[in-house]
């Protein structure tokens, strides 16, 4: 299995009702849980958004400017699908970002796609409207398709991201993924890592791979941290 396409169809064959990522936001009260399913589904109305909506194309290359949260693990698997390269550079073809960097990206609409999201519950939309240029995607992906199939696949050696400056294969990833320390084979690892960071990256693959689940926690006390790892009976965490 060398692509995120390959990897999500074997997990839907043989675990789609199984939880893969549950979300807590100990400061709002949030929690969210996505099975396997539910996941793809997201997966493939977010990746039809950027691909069908807004002209993405594979190669280009995706900021996730986001908080730690359950929409960055989507818009991994998103961009993925559709052949995007993942970046944390300053001047990418498309940004994802949430409340806290709007300001910073909405003048960029003339040199870049700019999507933005609220980060409220659900994904639901911002309540009082985006920077015109701005599309908000609690807005725009919920009449997305369920299904998604990418006209120009990815392959093993396209770029799948080059957070850190070098980019990193599908192929790569993959190989690492299922090599991978983070989360054993099965396991329910809880991470408080950005997804779409350096470190990140392997908190969102191995899981996904290794036929393993994320519990990823935004914003909690150590105390709390611990809780929720008893609580969902983790059996790795990121950091150690």
């Amino acid at each position: 299995m060398t692509t995120f396409a390959d990897v999500l169809a074997a997990r839907l064959r043989r675990d789609a009702a199984q939880p893969l990522v549950t979300f807590y936001d100990d400061a709002s009260g949030e929690r969210v849980e996505l099975s396997v399913t539910t996941y793809a589904n997201w997966v493939a109305k977010t990746a039809s958004l950027l691909v069908d909506e807004l002209d993405l194309e594979r190669g280009g290359s995706l900021r996730v400017d986001l908080p730690p949260h359950w929409l960055g693990v989507v818009l991994l698997g998103a961009a993925w699908s559709a052949g995007l390269v993942v970046t944390d550079r300053d001047d990418p073809d498309a940004v994802v970002c949430g409340p806290e960097t709007l300001g910073a990206w909405a003048g960029q609409t003339g040199e870049r796609v700019v999507l933005a999201s609220a980060l409220l519950p659900l994904g639901v939309r911002f309540a009082d409207g985006v920077p015109p240029g701005v599309h908000d995607l609690g807005v725009e992906v919920w009449s997305q398709p369920d299904a998604f199939t990418a006209y120009d696949p990815p392959a093993a050696d396209d770029a799948a991201h080059d957070l850190g400056g070098a980019p990193v294969t599908h192929g790569a990833m993959w190989t690492a993924a299922a090599a991978g320390t983070v989360c054993p084979d099965g396991g329910r690892l809880v991470s408080v890592a950005n997804p779409a960071s350096p470190p990140g990256i392997a908190t969102v693959t191995e899981p996904l791979r290794n036929r393993g689940s994320l519990v990823l926690v935004a914003r909690a006390a150590r105390e709390r941290l611990e809780a929720i790892h008893a609580s969902e009976r983790a059996t790795a965490r990121f950091p150690a």
